[in-house]
């Protein structure tokens, strides 16, 4: 959305600037085009009547292509749809529809098809029409969801261009309306980053209270059967943070149960806080909005605003603001929510998943050739012959040391000594050792500052760890999964950083994919708890390539870590 929310600012800062109805139609053409990526779009503007177009602003089309496709459309055939029934129609193919008129020789071919209406003050003024979708056969959920935004904000655009004097209250209100789109680009780009919840929460509790010029504002979010005091502006007690209350002991039950803003002058909202509300939040109030925090049909909990510093009671508009602010608050929360559940989800798989490898090895490797040395052994003593006894004594001795050889591996791969004990990259340089006797083909190169004797401090254990199973994952897809025969290891420390690349000559695959794995996954949450960043470049057929950075941490001085690198080595 950010792309898209900057062309929604545009719209709104051409109307303060520029005050002309039609640069602002431009301005909501090229808006469309950029939000959506459709290839074509054009803005119908109904004639007095409603039945018809009087205006068809198009965006897309060449001059030479106009000329040639002749007058413009009036609003017929699926245009038409839109004029008499105003409600959002999106279609793969624009020609399938019952009510397609065609298109009149040289016009250029148009499958995808998303239209919007038009309304100002509740009334259709026109429509958005948007077609050819870029990079895809049609239009998705989201373009929908931008185009009726953007829609909405072309109403109130064209309505105040079209409304507006010189006042100093016009345009201060028309500022005003800027400065709300402006917050929510803000909001809308910190969601888009995966800014964390606690900051995104904050930032809207913060602009949603200077917006509508409220006293204070709280936000609060449901937690079981109790409310959790998430983010707080303005004159509220410093504690509040953090503190749970019942939900029935709140005024945010009624406005979640209506499901829209209550007002603090209702009366019987007006018993419900001076009894319960004024004590949770420690504050008396006159005036209040209490708007809940809803996405998709699924409540998260309330926003509230009280004391309007001006004026006491909130406006109409102010309602509008906030609840434009609790949709941005719930779509923050509704995200980090999911994206918890998420990560909790692969992480549980991908613990199932590791369980199961290891049954698996521990079965088919050694419980199978323990067993096979117990039925040996026990048939040899049943038949009592000394001499072959003693051959299924040797043969035993022999299939255990094998087996302990095959334990040790597996032991070393769950954690190897080397890490503990001689330091991060003897423990690289044994595991790019064991890979070359599986088979692949490895160059290695490892510069780091304390085994270079250029640091008196080791890396952390985590990062050390991080470190190692990186290059241990990268490694081990290369071979199970892209049946490489060649990979290049580097794991190189410079300025404050450890770069880390694994490359390899594989059969690569889509990483895009939700079917990738849960080795990369648990990769990249390793990555982001060691507060680093990952990037992952695969072509099929033509290999893979993992590139980490993360921040050096080094562990404390201490008698424990102070050993020089040449005598960690020479053990």
């Amino acid at each position: 959305m950010d792309q898209a929310t900057r062309g929604v600012l545009t719209v709104a800062r051409s109307v303060l600037e520029q005050l002309d109805t039609d640069q602002v139609l431009d301005r909501v053409l090229d808006a469309a085009r950029e939000l959506t990526g459709a290839r074509y779009a054009a803005l119908g503007v109904l004639d007095e009547s409603r039945n018809s177009l009087a205006r068809f602003v198009t965006r897309g089309i060449d001059e030479d292509d106009r000329r040639v496709i002749g007058a413009l459309p009036t609003g017929r055939g699926v245009l038409g749809e839109l004029i008499r029934d105003p409600k959002p129609l999106r279609m793969a193919d624009v020609g399938s529809h019952p009510y397609s008129y065609g298109f009149p020789v040289g016009h250029p071919p148009m499958g995808s098809f998303l239209g919007v209406p038009i309304l100002i003050r509740g009334e259709p003024y026109g429509n958005l029409y948007l077609t050819e979708k870029q990079g895809a056969a049609e239009f998705t959920d989201d373009d929908e969801e931008g185009a009726i935004l953007l829609a909405d904000f072309a109403g109130v655009a064209i309505d105040h261009a079209r409304r507006f004097t010189s006042s100093e209250s016009e345009r201060g209100k028309l500022q005003q309306t800027v400065d709300a789109l402006d917050a929510t680009i803000q909001i809308a780009r910190a969601i888009g980053g995966e800014t964390d919840l606690e900051s995104i929460l904050s930032l809207v509790a913060k602009r949603g209270r200077a917006l509508v010029s409220a006293r204070a504002l709280v936000i609060e979010l449901l937690d079981g059967d109790g409310l959790t005091m998430a983010a707080t502006a303005g004159d509220l007690p410093a504690d509040l943070l953090g503190k749970r209350v019942p939900l029935a002991d709140t005024i945010a039950s009624a406005a979640l149960r209506a499901g829209q803003t209550q007002r603090l002058s209702d009366q019987l909202m007006r018993a419900r806080f001076e009894q319960h509300g004024a004590g949770h939040l420690g504050v008396s109030a006159e005036h209040g909005l209490v708007v809940p925090l809803a996405f998709r049909n699924r409540q998260y909990g309330v926003l509230m605003a009280l004391d309007h510093l001006d004026h006491g009671e909130f406006s109409a508009e102010n309602q509008n603001l906030l609840e434009a602010f609790a949709a941005s608050a719930a779509t923050a929360v509704a995200t980090a929510q999911s994206a918890a559940i998420e990560r909790r989800r692969q992480r549980v798989a991908a613990a199932e998943a590791e369980r199961g490898r290891w049954a698996r090895e521990l079965h088919d490797e050694t419980l199978q050739a323990l067993g096979s040395l117990r039925l040996t052994l026990s048939s040899s003593r049943r038949r009592g012959d000394p001499e072959m006894l003693g051959n299924a004594v040797d043969e035993a001795l022999a299939q255990l040391e094998l087996d302990i050889t095959t334990l040790r591996a597996l032991i070393t791969e769950l954690r190897p000594a080397a890490l503990d004990q001689l330091g991060l990259e003897p423990a690289l340089q044994a595991l790019v050792d064991r890979t070359r006797r599986a088979g692949m083909d490895v160059d290695a190169e490892f510069v780091l500052s304390y085994e270079n004797g250029e640091a008196s401090e080791r890396h952390t254990a985590d990062l050390e760890t991080g470190i190692y199973r990186i290059v241990q994952e990268a490694l081990t897809n290369a071979s199970k999964h892209g049946a490489a025969a060649r990979a290049t290891v580097s794991v190189i420390e410079r300025d404050g950083q450890v770069h880390v690349t694994v490359r390899d000559d594989g059969r690569g695959f889509d990483h895009t994919a939700a079917t990738a794995g849960f080795g990369l996954a648990g990769m990249r949450e390793r990555v982001e708890l060691l507060g680093g960043e990952l990037e992952l470049s695969s072509v099929i057929g033509k290999g893979t390539t993992v590139t980490v950075t993360l921040p050096v941490a080094r562990r404390q001085l201490s008698a424990n870590h102070a050993m020089a690198p040449s005598a960690a080595s020479s053990g």
